[in-house]
């Protein structure tokens, strides 16, 4: 296909709007991206033509609501390529689903003394709730150490790697500097100790083709909003063996098969985990989103954002005085970046004031941050309807920002 950037600006209603009298570019897809009209015209016709409850009716809107909830279920699936439905749980998020395992596969195999590996790189997200986990059972977190890159060491890594350790939970991209882990050797070198793992999908999966049963994945989670779906809802890949083993999260409605005041029993996958009322609506939104991607073509998006990458690489390292952290040979779409003697702060709010939306701070990844022995710094993180005259802007801006300090 033709990658048509202007078609597809106008597939986005927000990027038409002006911020501070100035045509609005917003680099803040990292934290959130922006809806295509195809997801919010999908959300809006189940709200006025089909809204109902799903599973328990047995009338004519509910059958429909529930067909097309189970429907975004096939359509995850395709999109990641995992084997079965009842594999992929929907969740509120990356965050929940990570929790979800943290609680339960956790709960189930840690035990005092053993241990947790993670990476220097995670977002607090896949941080906190294994260190809480340790807490819990007085197992112990052990870190993938960096280089200044930002890559991980997958020799410090094996030799990490013990008779101690039962999980392995890592990002598949750094939401603050962009590095793609090499998620399939880590994997790969995990399973050789039969240790199973958790990636963490969030800042991937809008970003690169993701196919679990390639790279071998135990668990694999993302969130919907990070990829021009909803917010609210997101997914929990597991494989079926692990996820028949470890029980339910959440109880309630839904993930039960029957219930007395002597006992219960629980439902069956994927509806085990998924207690009360989904977010349907969420769901369906999600799987118009994925539609929405396939049809603009996966490889075209990669390709296309490649080239800004490189691009906003070039013209931010001609500024003089800027810094940019995250150099792996392989990353994504994220420009994170300090100007000498500016707080990341001020030079957000200037550069805001030209109608461009970036995010600064610590991008909740402190840890980062103190290896690299800043406070913070500047994202600006691209999707595929960013353009290089929006970067152009960008450099304008910052030239401001140094002008206003100097």
């Amino acid at each position: 296909m033709t990658f048509d950037i202007n078609n597809i600006r106008n597939d986005f209603p927000i990027l038409q709007r002006k911020v501070h009298n100035r045509p609005f570019v917003y680099f803040d897809n990292a934290a959130t991206t922006q809806k295509p009209l195809k997801v919010i015209e999908r959300m809006d016709k189940v709200y006025r033509e089909t809204n109902s409850n799903i599973h328990r009716g047995v009338h004519y809107l509910s059958d429909i609501t529930t067909n097309d909830f189970e429907a975004a279920r096939e359509t995850v699936r395709n999109f990641i390529n995992a084997r079965h439905d009842h594999e992929i749980i929907f969740t509120p998020g990356t965050t929940a689903g990570i929790n979800l395992v943290a609680y339960t596969l956790g709960e189930k195999v840690i035990r005092r003394g053993d241990e947790i590996i993670i990476s220097a790189i995670e977002h607090h997200a896949n941080i906190v709730p294994w260190q809480m986990l340790c807490e819990r059972k007085k197992a112990k977190l052990r870190v993938i150490p960096m280089n200044d890159n930002g890559e991980l060491l997958l020799e410090e890594y094996r030799k990490l790697l013990s008779p101690r350790t039962r999980i392995v939970a890592v990002t598949h991209v750094a939401n603050s500097i962009g590095t793609v882990n090499p998620v399939k050797q880590i994997i790969e070198i995990a399973h050789s100790q039969g240790v199973p793992v958790l990636i963490d999908g969030a800042q991937a999966i809008q970003h690169l083709r993701v196919d679990v049963q390639e790279l071998d994945a135990d668990f694999y989670v993302f969130s919907g909003h990070k990829m021009y779906g909803p917010t609210g809802i997101g997914v929990l890949y597991g494989k079926e063996g692990i996820l028949e083993e470890i029980p339910p999260y959440q109880t309630g409605g839904e993930m039960v098969d029957q219930v007395s005041f002597e006992k219960t029993t629980f439902n069956s996958l994927p509806f085990k985990f998924e207690a009360g009322t989904p977010n349907y609506i969420g769901a369906i939104g999600m799987g118009a989103a994925m539609e929405y991607l396939k049809e603009k073509g996966l490889d075209e998006i990669a390709a296309y954002e490649k080239d800004l990458l490189e691009y906003g690489t070039r013209r931010l390292s001609e500024i003089e005085g800027l810094y940019l952290f995250g150099r792996a040979k392989e990353k994504i779409g994220v420009l994170s970046f300090v100007l000498k003697g500016i707080h990341p702060y001020d030079a957000g709010m200037i550069i805001d004031k030209h109608g461009i939306a970036v995010r600064t701070g610590n991008h909740c990844a402190q840890p980062i941050m103190e290896r690299f022995g800043i406070g913070g710094t500047v994202r600006a993180s691209l999707a595929f309807y960013n353009t290089r005259k929006e970067i152009d802007r960008l450099c304008e801006a910052v030239e401001k920002v140094k002008e206003m300090f100097s």
